[in-house]
């Protein structure tokens, strides 16, 4: 299950729940609650998870999402003592994992009709690493890095990680860092564009509270068709990404952000927009 908290952006999680939401204003931040596991991605956690990823995409009054972890990590990925235990016991379920959780959580989080920034607070591996690699923003403190672990325990990729990292870095680097995995430091994360920003620890909030706010403020509904057509035309060709394009355009153009924004230009004012 997920814990709603107040508005007060301060508001500490319920120590029980693996997933919390915090809401301050327009924007919702998803925060990973289990810190003495590193955040790691148990059954009920990818469960509580995708829960609270649906019901913030789906709500119009959210207008940025912020997914965040608590403790010294981000996400560790997968949580493997849970998985071995699954293993050992047989638990054919440990299987479906990918297309029940990881795929559908990822989805959401790339194509939901708002923007999505990746709060790294320390260590992200595995598919957390995947999962910050879906937002649009991945603001990074000093000290963490990203692990692409799979072939470290002997598995394949998941959770888009063979279609964000060639997309980030190329395919040559993207191959040497499935195939070779160690974690990148941040430094490096920002030099390869694996992040946006590096921060000291102590100015993280601060730099997502003013990335998600002025992301909150925008004219969602064209943020989020802009990150649609950014993705739909990663697997399609010129034309088709032509009509695609158009058809948001379409859909932009009769929204009252975009009429608010005219409006503001012929009156030489600053837009207000509503996300609508």
């Amino acid at each position: 299950m997920t814990q709603q908290t107040s508005t007060d952006s301060t508001a500490q999680p319920a120590p029980d729940a693996p997933v919390v939401v915090e809401r301050d204003g327009g924007v919702a931040t998803v925060r990973f609650n289990r810190p003495d596991a590193m955040n790691s991605l148990g059954v009920a956690t990818k469960e509580a998870l995708l829960a609270a990823l649906t019901e913030v995409a789906e709500d119009e009054d959210v207008r940025c999402v912020v997914l965040a972890g608590s403790g010294r990590a981000f996400c560790v990925g997968q949580d493997l003592r849970e998985h071995v235990g699954m293993l050992q016991s047989g638990d054919e379920s440990l299987w479906e994992t990918v297309p029940k959780h990881y795929n559908p959580v990822v989805t959401l989080l790339a194509t939901m009709n708002k923007p999505v920034v990746a709060a790294l607070n320390g260590v992200a591996a595995g598919a957390g690493a995947a999962f910050a690699m879906a937002a649009d923003f991945r603001v990074m403190v000093e000290g963490a890095g990203l692990n692409l672990a799979f072939a470290g325990i002997a598995l394949s990729c998941d959770s888009g990680s063979s279609w964000w990292l060639p997309r980030l870095v190329g395919p040559a680097r993207a191959k040497e860092l499935l195939l070779l995995p160690r974690t990148v430091p941040a430094a490096e994360c920002l030099e390869l564009g694996l992040v946006t920003k590096v921060v000291a620890a102590e100015e993280l909030e601060g730099a997502v509270r003013e990335l998600a706010g002025q992301l909150a403020a925008g004219p969602t509904l064209a943020y989020g068709s802009i990150r649609r057509a950014v993705a739909f035309s990663a697997g399609h060709d010129l034309g088709a990404s032509l009509a695609n394009e158009a058809e948001l355009m379409a859909l932009t153009g009769a929204s009252a952000d975009h009429r608010a924004a005219v409006d503001a230009f012929l009156a030489k004012e600053k837009p207000v927009f509503t996300g609508r």
